[in-house]
Formats: C-alpha cells, sequence, structure tokens
C-alpha cells in the first residue's frame, strides 16, 4: 500500500491505496466536493470523496493524479508504477470449435458480449469495494491476470482473470457485497455470475457448475452464489474470478492478499 500525503503543513489528506503496478485497482479518497483528476481525465467521486483509479496491463508508467478543492486550490502526484512480466502458455488439444468458433455460433457470441458490457454499464453509488476482498474460493491458482495463451498455436486475447482450480462442486461465495447484474450460461465462459460491487467495480464469475443466485439480488460478502465447474470453454474445474472497473480489465491480486489454499 501507498499514502501520497505530504508532509507540509497546509496539505490536503488525499490518500491512494494498492499496489502501484499495471493491472492494479487502487481505492482512493480526497476531501468531499473536491474534483479528482487521473492524467487530466475526471474520475468520479462519491459523496464521502471516495475515488477509484485502474491501470490497464501495458498502462504507462508515469500517471499524474490531480485533486482540485477549496474553490480552486489544486493538489497534484505523480505516480510511477512497477512495470510487471507477463507470461505465454500454450495450450494444445482444444476442439477447434473451441478455438474458432463455427459461424453458426458467432451471432452467440456477439450476443454474449453484449451482455456482459450491459451488465457491467451500471454506476451505482454502493461502496463495497472500499472492503478487504476475501478469495471467492479455496484451491490451487492454476492461471494468473496478464498471461497470454496460444490455444492450438494461435495467439489469443491475453488472460485477464485469476483461476482457482478446485473439484467441482467447491462453492464460491461473494468477496465483498454486490447486486447481481448477470446471471447466465454463455458460449466461452459457461455459467457466468457478474457482481456489481459500486462505483462501476465488477467480479467476474466464470466456468461456474452451479450459480444460486439471481439477477437483482443483493449478496453479502461471504454468502455462497454457486459452485465452481468446467462449463463454457475450459481444461478443468476452477473458477477464473476478474475485477473490471467499467471497460478496464484489471487484476483480482492487485486487491486481495494471502493465498486461495489457506482460506
Amino acid at each position: 500500500s501507498n499514502d501520497l500525503r505530504n508532509k507540509a503543513s497546509n496539505d490536503i489528506a488525499v490518500s491512494l491505496n494498492g499496489k502501484f503496478t499495471q493491472g492494479a485497482l487502487l481505492r482512493g479518497q480526497a476531501p468531499v466536493e473536491s474534483k479528482v483528476f487521473l492524467n487530466g481525465k475526471p474520475v468520479p467521486t462519491n459523496k464521502d470523496g471516495k475515488f477509484v483509479v485502474g491501470f490497464e496491463r501495458e498502462a504507462p508508467l508515469k500517471q499524474t493524479l490531480t485533486v482540485e478543492y477549496g474553490g480552486g486550490k489544486t493538489w497534484q502526484r505523480e505516480i510511477t508504477l512497477e512495470k510487471r512480466e507477463y507470461n505465454i502458455q500454450r495450450i494444445d488439444g482444444l476442439a477447434q470449435k473451441m478455438v474458432t468458433p463455427p459461424a453458426e455460433v458467432t451471432a452467440r457470441i456477439k450476443q454474449d458480449n453484449i451482455n456482459v458490457a450491459n451488465a457491467r454499464s451500471v454506476n451505482s453509488d454502493l461502496d463495497a469495494l472500499f472492503t478487504r476482498f476475501e478469495w471467492p474460493a479455496k484451491g490451487v491458482i492454476s492461471g494468473v491476470y496478464g498471461s497470454q495463451r496460444i490455444l492450438n498455436g494461435v495467439p489469443k486475447w491475453p488472460h485477464y482473470g485469476l483461476d482457482i482450480a478446485n473439484e467441482t462442486g467447491t462453492p464460491v461465495y461473494a468477496p465483498v457485497d454486490g447486486v447481481v447484474t448477470m446471471a447466465d450460461d454463455l458460449y466461452y465462459s459457461g455459467n457466468t455470475l457478474i457482481l456489481d460491487h459500486g462505483m462501476r467495480v465488477f467480479s467476474t464469475f466464470l466456468h461456474m457448475d452451479t450459480i444460486t443466485v439471481d439477477v437483482g439480488e443483493k449478496v453479502k460478502q461471504g454468502e455462497q452464489i454457486g459452485t465452481i465447474g468446467t462449463t463454457g470453454r475450459s481444461t478443468g474445474p476452477h473458477l477464473d474470478w476478474r475485477i473490471n472497473l467499467g471497460k478496464m480489465r484489471l487484476d483480482p491480486q492487485t486487491i486481495i492478499s494471502g493465498s486461495p489454499e489457506t482460506q
């Protein structure tokens, strides 16, 4: 964690907490009714002055955070992110229809993508995301954010989730409070659940065997939301957990500590 407060006695209290790396989700606090900008672009704040910023997989290492407060005063800090190295993984022997989908399912995949985007388009004023996140399942980490997979020799999108491998039927829990915005079976990700944690931060859970909550339902941290499975395009039972800030795909490991094995 890092704190951007200045020692100067006349300074304002601005904090930004998290891992200062590419792929990170950082949670901040500014004075109430101030305006926050990242590299000159406005960052939404809630009524308490809380805000959240994210840095994509290949985000520039130099960032500038600016806070305007008290009728025209400006507080500014340069942020330096740590560069990350991502691993490349080759997976061969997959069914060809899952690597290059047949024409008849392309319309379904397109609709899946629209539905997912809609489920992540809410901007609610929940502030559950400022709670400490807990592991959503027990298991072994079998895949990490940012790695790229080459499927049957074809380079694909980087992997944007954190994979927790365990037996089918292993319980999955809400990592913090949220509202269910999707509970559906999708072509690639199988049974897929999306939780809105507020302020455009969402958890997505892929490949689930069962989903035990419905769209619109409010869930509490630690409440069971389903079970681990291997639905969709999957080479074995695991939970693929993703964190989004709006459309930005971020690394769950930047907001959680410890290991899912000792959960």
